[in-house]
């Protein structure tokens, strides 16, 4: 980064600055990944300076033959993963792509029923704070008090009595299978849109270890980072009917030019995902979360739900007598970063929180096992119950370093 030394030396600092965050911190933010450096470089290529409005075949600027073999490749790829009919790649973001299929089909003051937030659902899911708690009429889901899953029977029951023009389905902050194929009839009960938003899961979707919404869903939404280990940004896979109501929706309904660097980084991510190597990945994902819970469970901790299915956790601390916004304080000068997550039926405000939600996926991507689940397991135990140690920051620090120095990500 050379041009960049010189031109501007406080950004370049700050780049060399994460770089040594990240490698030298265990990180557990559900939804951040490490993209490979192939997916970096395709991002940071020179087709951030090109144009591209319109769609392959059909652009309003001239010069895209190559921005067209770029979006064609992470279209054609993008197929072959998830097996959608029809699939735009120029979201910017999940919620963007999610904005676009609210008015593909849907109208200001529709009704719409997702999962609640303060359950582990998404903001642009009807949070009243979002875009779609403003502009639709949003009814909300949630889980359990005592299994911490989602109440089928409460989905059916508010679907037909308030007969919503679209359910979604997805989570940021859930743990267990989502069964698509029944939020897929009780749809088709109500007469309503189905939505999955699989943002959290697509990489999991994408290796066959979960189930994939694609044959039940009307719409399918997802970010291209999380679990896919992407660039950041969104895509909408759909039924052929609603093909040109989604393309029309995006642009040029919410968004002009596609960012073309990213679409060739979803490209190549979309490519790695179809590799082998890909499925080994998420297998240890899942394996690495349930292993992670179960130390967790053992050092006297409480998992929401009982347990995971997936990449991630709801650590419940209301026993601790710790708030989520200490714990992530505490763990983040020991060198683990986490972040601080209400739990349903959360008596604190947003801003505390009385649990942390944990997630896989970055350490894996590492290269670290089960083995290595089960010391990081120790450190937050012990960090979590010793919070007003002032010495605990450096004592759980080498041990993160021992940790991070062997199993080592990006260099400088």
């Amino acid at each position: 980064m050379e041009n960049l030394k010189r031109t501007d030396p406080a950004i370049y600092e700050a780049i060399l600055n994460e770089t040594a965050r990240e490698q030298q911190k265990i990180l557990l933010i559900a939804s951040e990944n490490y993209a490979s450096r192939a997916v970096l470089e395709a991002q940071g290529s020179i087709f951030t300076n090109k144009y591209a409005e319109g769609y392959p075949g059909r652009r309003y600027y001239g010069g895209c033959e190559y921005a067209d073999t770029v979006e064609k490749l992470a279209i054609d790829r993008a197929r072959e993963i998830f097996g959608a009919e029809h699939i735009n790649v120029q979201p910017h973001s999940g919620s963007q792509a999610n904005m676009a299929v609210y008015f593909s089909v849907l109208k200001p003051g529709d009704t719409i029923l997702g999962m609640s937030l303060a359950h582990g659902g998404h903001l642009s899911h009807g949070a009243s704070v979002n875009f779609t708690g403003s502009l639709y009429k949003s009814i909300s889901y949630g889980v359990t008090r005592d299994t911490g899953r989602i109440d089928m029977e409460e989905v059916r029951a508010l679907a037909l009595q308030h007969k919503p023009r679209m359910i979604v389905v997805g989570a940021s902050a859930y743990s267990r299978i989502i069964d698509f194929e029944t939020f897929s009839s009780i749809a088709k009960e109500a007469g309503a849109y189905l939505l999955a938003d699989i943002a959290h899961i697509a990489g999991l979707i994408a290796a066959g270890e979960h189930p994939s919404p694609v044959p039940y869903a009307d719409f399918v939404t997802t970010t291209t980072h999380k679990t896919l280990r992407g660039p950041r940004g969104g895509m909408i896979m759909c039924k052929a009917e609603y093909a040109k109501a989604v393309d029309k929706a995006i642009f040029p309904g919410i968004q002009g030019g596609p960012l073309v660097h990213v679409i060739a980084a979803k490209a190549v991510a979309f490519k790695e995902a179809l590799q082998p190597d890909f499925r080994d990945y998420q297998r240890r994902v899942i394996r690495n979360a349930g292993r992670l819970a179960a130390g967790l469970v053992e050092r006297g901790f409480s998992i929401f739900s009982g347990g995971t299915d997936n990449h991630l956790m709801l650590v419940d601390l209301t026993s601790m007598n710790v708030t989520g916004k200490e714990a992530e304080e505490a763990l983040d000068k020991s060198g683990v970063t986490v972040n601080k997550n209400a739990i349903p039926h959360d008596t604190k405000p947003p801003t505390v929180t009385s649990g942390i939600r944990l997630g896989t996926p970055s350490i894996t991507s590492r290269g670290m096992g089960e083995a290595e689940m089960d010391e990081i397991a120790d450190i937050i135990a012990t960090v979590v119950k010793n919070t007003g140690n002032s010495s605990m920051p450096e004592t759980m620090s080498k041990r993160v370093a021992a940790l991070c120095n062997k199993f080592p990500v990006y260099t400088p």
